[in-house]
Protein backbone atom coordinates (compact mmCIF):
# COMPACT_ATOMS: atom_id res chain seq x y z
CA UNK A 1 0.00 0.00 0.00
CA UNK A 2 1.17 3.82 -0.77
CA UNK A 3 1.04 4.58 2.98
CA UNK A 4 2.90 1.26 3.77
CA UNK A 5 6.80 1.39 3.54
CA UNK A 6 7.74 -1.61 1.33
CA UNK A 7 10.81 -4.10 2.67
CA UNK A 8 11.22 -5.71 -0.95
CA UNK A 9 14.32 -4.00 -1.13
CA UNK A 10 15.68 -6.82 1.46
CA UNK A 11 13.62 -9.63 0.62
CA UNK A 12 9.93 -10.28 -1.36
CA UNK A 13 8.86 -12.95 1.42
CA UNK A 14 10.45 -15.63 3.96
CA UNK A 15 9.92 -17.80 1.30
CA UNK A 16 11.43 -16.21 -1.31
CA UNK A 17 14.70 -17.75 -3.03
CA UNK A 18 17.06 -14.44 -2.06
CA UNK A 19 16.13 -14.73 1.76
CA UNK A 20 16.57 -19.01 2.00
CA UNK A 21 19.97 -17.89 0.28
CA UNK A 22 21.25 -15.35 2.58
CA UNK A 23 20.37 -17.22 5.38
CA UNK A 24 21.91 -20.53 4.33
CA UNK A 25 24.98 -17.83 3.85
CA UNK A 26 24.68 -16.21 6.93
CA UNK A 27 25.39 -20.04 8.82
CA UNK A 28 28.10 -20.92 6.42
CA UNK A 29 29.76 -17.42 7.34
CA UNK A 30 29.55 -17.76 11.13
CA UNK A 31 30.59 -21.49 11.14
CA UNK A 32 33.65 -19.95 8.86
CA UNK A 33 34.31 -16.94 11.20
CA UNK A 34 34.54 -19.32 14.48
CA UNK A 35 36.74 -21.66 13.08
CA UNK A 36 39.03 -18.88 12.15
CA UNK A 37 39.17 -17.42 15.74
CA UNK A 38 39.33 -21.12 16.99
CA UNK A 39 42.68 -21.73 14.20
CA UNK A 40 44.26 -18.25 14.68
CA UNK A 41 43.63 -16.57 18.32
CA UNK A 42 45.33 -19.35 20.07
CA UNK A 43 48.94 -17.46 19.35
CA UNK A 44 50.12 -13.78 19.35
CA UNK A 45 51.89 -14.14 16.00
CA UNK A 46 51.28 -12.56 12.76
CA UNK A 47 48.61 -10.37 14.69
CA UNK A 48 48.05 -7.65 12.20
CA UNK A 49 47.29 -10.06 9.55
CA UNK A 50 44.75 -12.26 11.59
CA UNK A 51 42.93 -9.68 12.90
CA UNK A 52 42.45 -7.98 9.39
CA UNK A 53 41.09 -11.66 8.11
CA UNK A 54 39.12 -11.92 11.30
CA UNK A 55 37.44 -8.01 10.62
CA UNK A 56 37.01 -8.69 6.97
CA UNK A 57 34.66 -12.06 8.01
CA UNK A 58 33.28 -10.22 10.74
CA UNK A 59 32.07 -7.60 8.19
CA UNK A 60 30.54 -10.14 5.70
CA UNK A 61 28.84 -11.55 8.62
CA UNK A 62 27.42 -8.14 9.73
CA UNK A 63 26.00 -7.54 6.39
CA UNK A 64 24.40 -10.79 6.55
CA UNK A 65 23.44 -10.30 10.22
CA UNK A 66 21.87 -7.11 9.74
CA UNK A 67 19.88 -7.36 6.02
CA UNK A 68 18.47 -10.63 8.11
CA UNK A 69 17.31 -9.74 11.29
CA UNK A 70 15.97 -5.94 10.23
CA UNK A 71 13.39 -7.36 7.81
CA UNK A 72 12.04 -9.70 10.77
CA UNK A 73 12.08 -6.50 13.07
CA UNK A 74 10.26 -4.47 10.67
CA UNK A 75 7.98 -6.85 10.21
CA UNK A 76 7.27 -7.63 13.35
CA UNK A 77 7.13 -3.26 14.37
CA UNK A 78 3.86 -3.06 12.06
CA UNK A 79 2.31 -6.26 12.60
CA UNK A 80 3.67 -7.98 16.11
CA UNK A 81 1.14 -10.69 15.74
CA UNK A 82 3.00 -11.90 13.00
CA UNK A 83 3.89 -15.37 13.78
CA UNK A 84 6.05 -16.09 10.96
CA UNK A 85 7.94 -12.74 11.58
CA UNK A 86 8.43 -13.81 15.11
CA UNK A 87 9.42 -17.40 14.46
CA UNK A 88 12.37 -16.21 12.34
CA UNK A 89 13.48 -13.81 14.41
CA UNK A 90 13.69 -16.15 17.12
CA UNK A 91 15.87 -18.67 14.85
CA UNK A 92 17.82 -15.68 14.11
CA UNK A 93 18.67 -14.36 17.30
CA UNK A 94 19.38 -18.28 18.54
CA UNK A 95 21.47 -18.36 15.58
CA UNK A 96 23.17 -15.33 15.75
CA UNK A 97 24.29 -16.34 19.71
CA UNK A 98 27.08 -18.60 18.12
CA UNK A 99 28.93 -15.08 17.17
CA UNK A 100 29.44 -14.80 20.83
CA UNK A 101 32.98 -17.28 20.52
CA UNK A 102 34.29 -16.01 18.00
CA UNK A 103 34.06 -12.22 19.05
CA UNK A 104 35.28 -12.99 22.74
CA UNK A 105 38.00 -14.93 21.13
CA UNK A 106 38.71 -11.81 19.01
CA UNK A 107 38.54 -9.70 22.40
CA UNK A 108 41.02 -11.66 24.64
CA UNK A 109 43.48 -12.09 21.17
CA UNK A 110 43.17 -8.16 21.59
CA UNK A 111 44.28 -7.95 25.28
CA UNK A 112 47.06 -10.16 24.67
CA UNK A 113 48.58 -7.94 22.29
CA UNK A 114 51.49 -5.52 24.26
CA UNK A 115 51.83 -3.04 20.98
CA UNK A 116 48.33 -2.65 19.61
CA UNK A 117 49.02 0.68 18.48
CA UNK A 118 52.56 -0.87 16.47
CA UNK A 119 50.38 -3.68 15.04
CA UNK A 120 47.13 -1.48 13.81
CA UNK A 121 49.70 1.32 12.30
CA UNK A 122 51.46 -1.71 10.33
CA UNK A 123 48.09 -2.44 8.52
CA UNK A 124 45.68 0.08 6.27
CA UNK A 125 42.88 -1.77 6.68
CA UNK A 126 43.37 -1.99 10.96
CA UNK A 127 44.53 1.87 10.72
CA UNK A 128 41.20 2.84 9.11
CA UNK A 129 39.28 0.79 11.90
CA UNK A 130 41.76 2.49 14.86
CA UNK A 131 39.33 3.96 16.86
CA UNK A 132 37.07 0.67 17.19
CA UNK A 133 39.76 -1.76 17.57
CA UNK A 134 40.87 0.52 20.68
CA UNK A 135 37.39 0.77 22.00
CA UNK A 136 37.64 -2.82 21.99
CA UNK A 137 40.63 -3.64 24.14
CA UNK A 138 39.27 -1.08 26.66
CA UNK A 139 36.08 -3.61 26.35
CA UNK A 140 38.36 -6.64 27.70
CA UNK A 141 38.32 -5.34 31.25
CA UNK A 142 34.56 -6.10 31.46
CA UNK A 143 34.74 -9.22 29.50
CA UNK A 144 33.89 -12.67 31.36
CA UNK A 145 35.28 -16.15 30.21
CA UNK A 146 34.39 -17.22 26.77
CA UNK A 147 31.83 -20.21 28.88
CA UNK A 148 30.05 -17.58 30.05
CA UNK A 149 29.58 -14.80 27.47
CA UNK A 150 28.14 -17.32 25.56
CA UNK A 151 25.59 -18.53 28.30
CA UNK A 152 24.52 -15.07 28.59
CA UNK A 153 24.34 -15.09 25.19
CA UNK A 154 21.99 -17.33 24.81
CA UNK A 155 19.87 -16.85 28.17
CA UNK A 156 19.12 -13.48 26.61
CA UNK A 157 16.74 -14.50 23.52
CA UNK A 158 14.90 -16.36 26.34
CA UNK A 159 15.24 -13.91 28.93
CA UNK A 160 15.28 -10.03 28.34
CA UNK A 161 14.46 -10.73 24.45
CA UNK A 162 11.75 -12.23 25.29
CA UNK A 163 10.42 -10.25 27.87
CA UNK A 164 10.91 -7.36 25.25
CA UNK A 165 8.80 -8.86 22.83
CA UNK A 166 6.04 -9.91 25.25
CA UNK A 167 5.60 -6.46 26.62
CA UNK A 168 5.25 -5.10 22.73
CA UNK A 169 2.66 -7.71 21.90
CA UNK A 170 1.19 -6.94 25.50
CA UNK A 171 0.29 -3.37 24.44
CA UNK A 172 0.42 -3.15 20.58
CA UNK A 173 -2.72 -5.58 20.82
CA UNK A 174 -4.51 -3.78 23.88
CA UNK A 175 -7.76 -2.50 22.88
CA UNK A 176 -9.10 0.53 24.65
CA UNK A 177 -12.52 1.06 25.14
CA UNK A 178 -13.68 4.98 24.93
CA UNK A 179 -16.66 6.76 23.52
CA UNK A 180 -16.41 9.24 21.11
CA UNK A 181 -18.90 11.55 19.91
CA UNK A 182 -21.25 9.17 21.49
CA UNK A 183 -20.60 6.37 20.23
CA UNK A 184 -18.57 3.75 22.02
CA UNK A 185 -15.39 1.74 20.44
CA UNK A 186 -12.56 0.02 21.25
CA UNK A 187 -9.43 1.62 19.76
CA UNK A 188 -5.70 0.57 19.85
CA UNK A 189 -3.44 2.12 22.48
CA UNK A 190 -1.51 4.17 19.40
CA UNK A 191 -5.07 5.56 18.61
CA UNK A 192 -5.94 6.43 22.14
CA UNK A 193 -2.36 8.42 22.75
CA UNK A 194 -2.64 10.25 19.71
CA UNK A 195 -5.96 11.76 20.82
CA UNK A 196 -3.74 13.74 23.14
CA UNK A 197 -2.96 16.29 20.79
CA UNK A 198 -6.51 17.03 19.84
CA UNK A 199 -8.04 20.57 19.90
CA UNK A 200 -10.70 18.60 21.78
CA UNK A 201 -10.65 19.23 25.70
CA UNK A 202 -13.22 16.53 26.38
CA UNK A 203 -11.62 14.51 24.22
CA UNK A 204 -7.83 14.67 25.43
CA UNK A 205 -9.66 13.88 29.24
CA UNK A 206 -11.59 11.14 27.95
CA UNK A 207 -8.68 9.64 25.94
CA UNK A 208 -6.67 9.76 29.04
CA UNK A 209 -9.07 8.49 31.76
CA UNK A 210 -9.46 5.28 29.16
CA UNK A 211 -5.78 4.83 28.83
CA UNK A 212 -5.43 4.56 32.64
CA UNK A 213 -8.43 2.50 32.73
CA UNK A 214 -7.59 -0.32 29.68
CA UNK A 215 -3.81 -0.20 31.90
CA UNK A 216 -5.53 -2.42 34.69
CA UNK A 217 -6.10 -5.33 31.85
CA UNK A 218 -2.14 -5.63 31.21
CA UNK A 219 -0.61 -3.84 34.54
CA UNK A 220 0.48 -7.09 36.29
CA UNK A 221 2.12 -8.61 32.60
CA UNK A 222 3.94 -5.73 31.97
CA UNK A 223 5.15 -4.94 35.43
CA UNK A 224 6.85 -8.59 35.05
CA UNK A 225 8.20 -7.75 31.71
CA UNK A 226 10.06 -5.01 33.11
CA UNK A 227 10.89 -6.43 36.67
CA UNK A 228 12.67 -9.00 34.64
CA UNK A 229 14.50 -7.03 32.15
CA UNK A 230 15.96 -5.01 35.02
CA UNK A 231 16.90 -7.53 37.28
CA UNK A 232 19.13 -9.14 34.09
CA UNK A 233 20.66 -5.57 33.45
CA UNK A 234 21.67 -5.41 37.10
CA UNK A 235 23.07 -9.32 37.17
CA UNK A 236 25.04 -9.24 34.43
CA UNK A 237 26.55 -5.51 34.83
CA UNK A 238 27.31 -6.69 38.01
CA UNK A 239 29.16 -9.73 36.64
CA UNK A 240 30.83 -7.45 34.46
CA UNK A 241 32.68 -5.57 37.33
CA UNK A 242 30.38 -2.21 36.48
CA UNK A 243 29.95 0.19 38.65
CA UNK A 244 26.04 0.04 37.95
CA UNK A 245 23.79 -0.13 34.85
CA UNK A 246 24.22 3.60 34.72
CA UNK A 247 28.33 3.31 35.05
CA UNK A 248 27.79 0.55 32.19
CA UNK A 249 25.80 2.75 29.94
CA UNK A 250 28.19 5.82 29.90
CA UNK A 251 30.93 3.44 28.93
CA UNK A 252 29.14 1.84 25.97
CA UNK A 253 27.62 5.58 25.35
CA UNK A 254 31.50 6.55 25.31
CA UNK A 255 30.25 9.38 27.64
CA UNK A 256 31.95 10.51 30.94
CA UNK A 257 30.46 10.76 34.09
CA UNK A 258 31.76 14.51 34.34
CA UNK A 259 29.64 15.23 30.80
CA UNK A 260 26.77 13.63 32.49
CA UNK A 261 26.68 15.25 35.42
CA UNK A 262 27.28 18.64 34.20
CA UNK A 263 24.24 18.19 31.48
CA UNK A 264 22.17 17.31 34.50
CA UNK A 265 23.02 20.06 37.02
CA UNK A 266 21.66 22.49 33.79
CA UNK A 267 18.59 20.85 33.78
CA UNK A 268 17.75 20.96 36.82
CA UNK A 269 18.63 24.83 37.15
CA UNK A 270 16.15 25.46 34.11
CA UNK A 271 13.56 22.95 35.70
CA UNK A 272 11.32 26.51 36.83
CA UNK A 273 12.02 27.79 33.59
CA UNK A 274 10.07 25.04 32.17
CA UNK A 275 7.42 25.00 34.95
CA UNK A 276 6.87 29.15 33.80
CA UNK A 277 5.76 28.11 30.33
CA UNK A 278 3.45 25.04 31.54
CA UNK A 279 1.45 27.42 34.75
CA UNK A 280 0.98 29.97 30.92
CA UNK A 281 -0.09 26.93 28.98
CA UNK A 282 -2.91 26.57 31.60
CA UNK A 283 -3.40 29.78 31.79
CA UNK A 284 -4.22 30.10 28.09
CA UNK A 285 -6.01 27.36 28.19
CA UNK A 286 -8.11 28.63 31.00
CA UNK A 287 -7.06 26.25 33.76
CA UNK A 288 -5.09 27.10 37.27
CA UNK A 289 -3.14 24.08 36.79
CA UNK A 290 -2.06 22.04 33.62
CA UNK A 291 -2.96 18.55 34.00
CA UNK A 292 -1.24 15.85 32.23
CA UNK A 293 -3.61 15.06 29.47
CA UNK A 294 -3.51 18.76 28.41
CA UNK A 295 0.63 18.62 27.74
CA UNK A 296 -0.07 18.11 24.30
CA UNK A 297 -3.12 20.17 23.89
CA UNK A 298 -2.72 22.50 20.87
CA UNK A 299 -2.80 26.23 21.75
CA UNK A 300 -3.67 29.06 19.49
CA UNK A 301 -6.84 29.01 16.77
CA UNK A 302 -4.20 28.48 13.87
CA UNK A 303 -5.23 25.76 11.73
CA UNK A 304 -2.36 23.57 12.07
CA UNK A 305 -3.88 20.28 10.54
CA UNK A 306 -1.74 18.59 7.98
CA UNK A 307 -2.33 15.42 5.54
CA UNK A 308 0.23 13.16 5.26
CA UNK A 309 0.66 14.69 1.38
CA UNK A 310 1.06 18.56 3.03
CA UNK A 311 3.32 17.19 5.72
CA UNK A 312 6.00 15.70 3.29
CA UNK A 313 5.82 18.88 0.74
CA UNK A 314 6.55 21.14 3.87
CA UNK A 315 9.10 18.80 5.18
CA UNK A 316 11.07 18.85 1.87
CA UNK A 317 11.05 22.39 1.10
CA UNK A 318 12.66 23.02 4.23
CA UNK A 319 15.32 20.68 4.46
CA UNK A 320 16.06 21.75 0.98
CA UNK A 321 16.33 25.38 2.38
CA UNK A 322 19.33 23.53 4.51
CA UNK A 323 21.03 21.79 2.05
CA UNK A 324 20.34 20.46 -1.47
CA UNK A 325 21.27 16.71 -0.02
CA UNK A 326 18.92 16.75 2.83
CA UNK A 327 16.06 17.79 0.96
CA UNK A 328 17.09 15.14 -2.23
CA UNK A 329 17.75 12.36 0.72
CA UNK A 330 13.75 13.23 2.66
CA UNK A 331 12.38 13.53 -1.50
CA UNK A 332 13.98 9.98 -1.55
CA UNK A 333 12.65 8.45 1.33
CA UNK A 334 8.85 9.81 0.24
CA UNK A 335 8.88 8.21 -3.19
CA UNK A 336 10.90 4.91 -2.75
CA UNK A 337 8.50 3.94 0.32
CA UNK A 338 10.56 4.25 3.16
CA UNK A 339 8.14 5.23 5.55
CA UNK A 340 5.24 3.33 7.65
CA UNK A 341 2.50 6.39 7.88
CA UNK A 342 -0.89 5.40 10.03
CA UNK A 343 -1.57 4.02 13.13
CA UNK A 344 -3.32 0.62 12.78
CA UNK A 345 -3.93 -2.61 14.52
CA UNK A 346 -0.48 -4.30 16.04
CA UNK A 347 1.05 -1.80 15.41
CA UNK A 348 3.73 -0.85 17.60
CA UNK A 349 3.34 3.09 19.02
CA UNK A 350 5.92 5.96 18.77
CA UNK A 351 7.62 6.58 16.20
CA UNK A 352 11.52 5.18 14.90
CA UNK A 353 13.93 5.07 12.28
CA UNK A 354 15.98 2.06 11.14
CA UNK A 355 19.35 2.12 9.38
CA UNK A 356 19.79 -0.52 6.92
CA UNK A 357 23.69 -0.04 6.27
CA UNK A 358 23.92 -3.22 3.48
CA UNK A 359 21.22 -1.18 0.99
CA UNK A 360 22.61 2.10 2.22
CA UNK A 361 18.77 2.95 2.97
CA UNK A 362 16.57 3.36 6.26
CA UNK A 363 12.80 2.33 7.00
CA UNK A 364 10.89 5.17 9.43
CA UNK A 365 7.77 3.70 11.41
CA UNK A 366 5.84 7.01 12.26
CA UNK A 367 1.58 6.79 13.98
CA UNK A 368 1.00 10.20 12.04
CA UNK A 369 -2.56 11.85 13.15
CA UNK A 370 -1.93 14.69 11.06
CA UNK A 371 -0.94 17.66 13.57
CA UNK A 372 2.55 19.95 13.51
CA UNK A 373 4.13 17.84 15.89
CA UNK A 374 3.54 14.59 13.66
CA UNK A 375 5.39 16.84 11.25
CA UNK A 376 8.29 17.48 13.23
CA UNK A 377 8.23 13.70 14.02
CA UNK A 378 8.68 13.32 10.51
CA UNK A 379 11.52 15.73 10.36
CA UNK A 380 13.00 13.99 13.36
CA UNK A 381 12.81 10.52 11.76
CA UNK A 382 14.05 11.45 8.58
CA UNK A 383 17.34 13.35 10.67
CA UNK A 384 18.21 9.90 11.86
CA UNK A 385 18.41 9.09 8.26
CA UNK A 386 20.32 11.31 7.23
CA UNK A 387 23.02 10.60 10.06
CA UNK A 388 22.71 7.15 8.37
CA UNK A 389 23.05 8.60 4.95
CA UNK A 390 26.09 10.39 6.14
CA UNK A 391 27.66 7.67 7.02
CA UNK A 392 27.07 5.59 3.96
CA UNK A 393 30.28 4.13 2.49
CA UNK A 394 31.87 4.16 5.41
CA UNK A 395 33.17 0.83 6.91
CA UNK A 396 30.25 -0.96 8.93
CA UNK A 397 32.76 -1.10 11.85
CA UNK A 398 33.01 2.73 11.65
CA UNK A 399 29.22 3.08 11.72
CA UNK A 400 28.31 2.86 15.04
CA UNK A 401 27.45 5.66 17.04
CA UNK A 402 25.76 5.78 20.38
CA UNK A 403 22.74 6.85 21.85
CA UNK A 404 23.21 10.58 22.91
CA UNK A 405 24.57 11.59 19.67
CA UNK A 406 22.13 9.68 17.91
CA UNK A 407 19.65 12.13 18.32
CA UNK A 408 21.49 14.93 17.54
CA UNK A 409 20.91 14.91 13.57
CA UNK A 410 17.22 14.30 14.25
CA UNK A 411 16.60 17.35 16.58
CA UNK A 412 18.73 19.72 14.23
CA UNK A 413 16.62 18.43 11.28
CA UNK A 414 13.43 19.23 13.84
CA UNK A 415 14.90 22.57 14.21
CA UNK A 416 14.92 23.44 10.76
CA UNK A 417 11.33 23.08 10.36
CA UNK A 418 10.04 24.86 13.07
CA UNK A 419 12.03 27.67 12.34
CA UNK A 420 11.21 27.57 8.52
CA UNK A 421 7.81 27.48 9.89
CA UNK A 422 8.23 30.41 11.91
CA UNK A 423 9.18 33.13 9.02
CA UNK A 424 6.45 34.31 7.95
CA UNK A 425 3.74 32.95 9.89
CA UNK A 426 1.02 34.80 11.84
CA UNK A 427 0.55 35.42 15.11
CA UNK A 428 -1.87 32.31 16.08
CA UNK A 429 0.15 30.41 13.98
CA UNK A 430 3.65 31.25 15.64
CA UNK A 431 1.71 30.92 18.78
CA UNK A 432 0.71 27.19 17.63
CA UNK A 433 4.13 26.45 16.35
CA UNK A 434 6.31 27.65 19.12
CA UNK A 435 4.09 26.01 21.89
CA UNK A 436 4.43 22.55 19.69
CA UNK A 437 8.09 23.29 20.01
CA UNK A 438 8.01 24.04 23.60
CA UNK A 439 5.96 20.99 24.00
CA UNK A 440 8.55 18.89 22.66
CA UNK A 441 11.39 20.32 24.48
CA UNK A 442 9.50 20.45 27.47
CA UNK A 443 9.49 16.57 26.83
CA UNK A 444 12.75 15.92 25.88
CA UNK A 445 14.18 18.22 28.95
CA UNK A 446 11.75 17.66 32.20
CA UNK A 447 10.17 14.34 31.29
CA UNK A 448 13.31 12.72 30.49
CA UNK A 449 14.67 14.07 33.84
CA UNK A 450 11.51 12.57 35.33
CA UNK A 451 12.09 9.25 33.63
CA UNK A 452 16.00 9.43 34.29
CA UNK A 453 15.22 9.49 38.16
CA UNK A 454 12.55 6.73 37.60
CA UNK A 455 14.53 4.24 36.07
CA UNK A 456 17.29 5.21 38.66
CA UNK A 457 14.72 4.22 41.38
CA UNK A 458 13.60 1.18 39.55
CA UNK A 459 17.09 -0.41 39.57
CA UNK A 460 17.59 0.74 42.77
CA UNK A 461 14.53 -0.50 43.93
CA UNK A 462 14.97 -3.96 41.66
CA UNK A 463 18.35 -4.50 43.45
CA UNK A 464 16.61 -5.73 46.57
CA UNK A 465 13.59 -7.79 44.68
CA UNK A 466 10.61 -6.59 42.00
CA UNK A 467 8.43 -3.89 42.23
CA UNK A 468 5.12 -4.67 42.15
CA UNK A 469 2.65 -2.58 40.07
CA UNK A 470 1.56 -0.20 42.95
CA UNK A 471 5.41 0.09 43.55
CA UNK A 472 6.02 1.31 39.71
CA UNK A 473 3.03 3.59 39.69
CA UNK A 474 4.33 5.39 43.34
CA UNK A 475 7.96 5.77 41.79
CA UNK A 476 6.76 7.31 38.68
CA UNK A 477 4.85 10.15 40.32
CA UNK A 478 7.30 10.81 42.45
CA UNK A 479 9.62 11.15 39.32
CA UNK A 480 7.02 13.33 37.78
CA UNK A 481 6.60 15.84 40.78
CA UNK A 482 10.28 15.70 41.09
CA UNK A 483 10.72 17.37 37.44
CA UNK A 484 7.38 18.88 36.53
CA UNK A 485 6.99 20.67 40.12
CA UNK A 486 4.45 23.06 40.39
CA UNK A 487 4.22 23.03 36.49
CA UNK A 488 1.84 20.10 36.39
CA UNK A 489 -1.17 19.24 38.61
CA UNK A 490 -0.06 16.86 41.07
CA UNK A 491 -3.10 15.11 41.59
CA UNK A 492 -3.39 14.11 37.50
CA UNK A 493 0.12 13.36 36.47
CA UNK A 494 0.22 9.51 34.51
CA UNK A 495 1.30 6.48 37.27
CA UNK A 496 1.19 3.90 34.08
CA UNK A 497 3.99 6.33 31.63
CA UNK A 498 6.15 3.19 32.65
CA UNK A 499 4.24 0.81 30.31
CA UNK A 500 3.98 2.17 26.99
CA UNK A 501 7.50 3.75 26.75
CA UNK A 502 9.05 1.06 24.85
CA UNK A 503 12.82 2.59 26.33
CA UNK A 504 12.49 1.05 29.37
CA UNK A 505 12.42 -2.54 28.30
CA UNK A 506 15.38 -2.25 26.25
CA UNK A 507 17.84 -4.41 27.75
CA UNK A 508 21.35 -3.37 25.82
CA UNK A 509 19.83 0.20 26.14
CA UNK A 510 19.43 1.48 29.21
CA UNK A 511 18.65 5.17 30.07
CA UNK A 512 17.38 5.45 26.59
CA UNK A 513 16.31 8.94 28.14
CA UNK A 514 18.71 11.52 28.73
CA UNK A 515 20.25 11.09 25.19
CA UNK A 516 17.49 12.57 24.23
CA UNK A 517 18.56 16.12 26.52
CA UNK A 518 21.92 15.70 25.41
CA UNK A 519 20.97 15.22 21.51
CA UNK A 520 18.82 18.43 21.77
CA UNK A 521 20.84 20.60 23.69
CA UNK A 522 24.06 19.59 21.12
CA UNK A 523 21.88 20.13 18.38
CA UNK A 524 20.91 23.65 19.48
CA UNK A 525 24.68 24.57 19.90
CA UNK A 526 25.12 23.31 16.63
CA UNK A 527 22.31 25.59 15.15
CA UNK A 528 23.40 28.16 16.55
CA UNK A 529 26.85 27.88 14.94
CA UNK A 530 24.84 27.39 11.38
CA UNK A 531 22.91 30.95 11.85
CA UNK A 532 26.48 32.13 12.33
CA UNK A 533 28.07 30.47 9.42
CA UNK A 534 25.73 29.71 6.90
CA UNK A 535 26.00 27.84 4.29
CA UNK A 536 29.70 26.81 4.69
CA UNK A 537 28.54 25.36 7.94
CA UNK A 538 26.07 22.40 6.21
CA UNK A 539 29.91 20.64 4.73
CA UNK A 540 30.79 20.46 7.91
CA UNK A 541 28.27 19.35 10.05
CA UNK A 542 28.03 16.26 7.21
CA UNK A 543 31.31 15.76 8.31
CA UNK A 544 30.72 15.73 12.09
CA UNK A 545 28.02 12.94 11.48
CA UNK A 546 30.34 10.79 9.51
CA UNK A 547 32.74 10.87 12.44
CA UNK A 548 29.93 10.31 15.08
CA UNK A 549 31.01 6.08 14.87
CA UNK A 550 35.20 6.93 15.40
CA UNK A 551 35.00 9.00 18.52
CA UNK A 552 34.04 9.57 21.82
CA UNK A 553 31.30 12.27 22.38
CA UNK A 554 33.64 14.51 24.45
CA UNK A 555 35.93 14.15 20.84
CA UNK A 556 32.93 14.60 18.81
CA UNK A 557 31.90 17.70 20.19
CA UNK A 558 35.50 19.39 20.20
CA UNK A 559 35.09 18.71 16.61
CA UNK A 560 32.61 21.74 16.90
CA UNK A 561 34.44 23.51 19.45
CA UNK A 562 32.05 22.37 21.94
CA UNK A 563 33.52 20.81 25.10
CA UNK A 564 30.18 18.62 26.42
CA UNK A 565 32.20 18.51 30.11
CA UNK A 566 31.17 22.27 30.66
CA UNK A 567 28.10 23.25 32.44
CA UNK A 568 28.18 26.46 30.68
CA UNK A 569 27.68 24.67 26.87
CA UNK A 570 24.14 23.19 28.34
CA UNK A 571 23.48 26.38 30.07
CA UNK A 572 23.75 28.28 27.09
CA UNK A 573 21.83 26.23 24.48
CA UNK A 574 18.99 26.23 27.46
CA UNK A 575 18.68 29.91 27.39
CA UNK A 576 17.61 29.53 23.83
CA UNK A 577 14.57 28.00 24.88
CA UNK A 578 14.51 30.07 27.81
CA UNK A 579 14.08 33.33 25.35
CA UNK A 580 11.58 31.16 23.05
CA UNK A 581 9.33 30.89 26.30
CA UNK A 582 9.71 34.07 26.99
CA UNK A 583 8.52 35.31 23.13
CA UNK A 584 5.99 32.81 23.46
CA UNK A 585 4.23 34.45 27.07
CA UNK A 586 4.43 37.55 25.33
CA UNK A 587 2.81 36.60 22.13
Amino acid sequence: MENRWSLNELYESFDSEGYKADFETYKNLITEITVFAADNFKEITDAAKKLEGYFKLYLEVSKYAETLLSYSYLILAVDVMNETAAKQLDILEELSTALTEPDVAALNFIAKIDDLDKTVASSAFLSEHEFVINEMKEQTKHLLSPAEELVIAKMETTGSGAWEKLRDQVTATLGVDITVNGEAKTEPLTVIRNYAHSADGELRKNAYESELKAYEKIDKPVAACLNAIKGEVLTISKMRRYESPLDMTLKNARMDRETLESLLSAIKKYLPVFRKYLKHKAKLLGKDSLPFYDLFAPVGKADMKYTYSEAKDFVYENFSSFSKRLGDFAKRAFDNKWIDVYPREGKTGGAFCSSIHPINESRIMLNFGGTFSDVTTIAHELGHGYHNECLNGLSYLNCHYTMPIAETASTFCETIVINSALKGASKEEATAIIDADLTDATQVIVDIYSRFLFESKVFEQRANGSASVNELKEIMLWAQREAYGDGLDENLLHPYAWAPKSHYYYAHSNFYNFPYAYGLLFSKGLYAKYLNEGASFTKDYDNLLAATGRDTLRGVGLKAGIDVREESFWVSSLKLIEEEIERFTLL
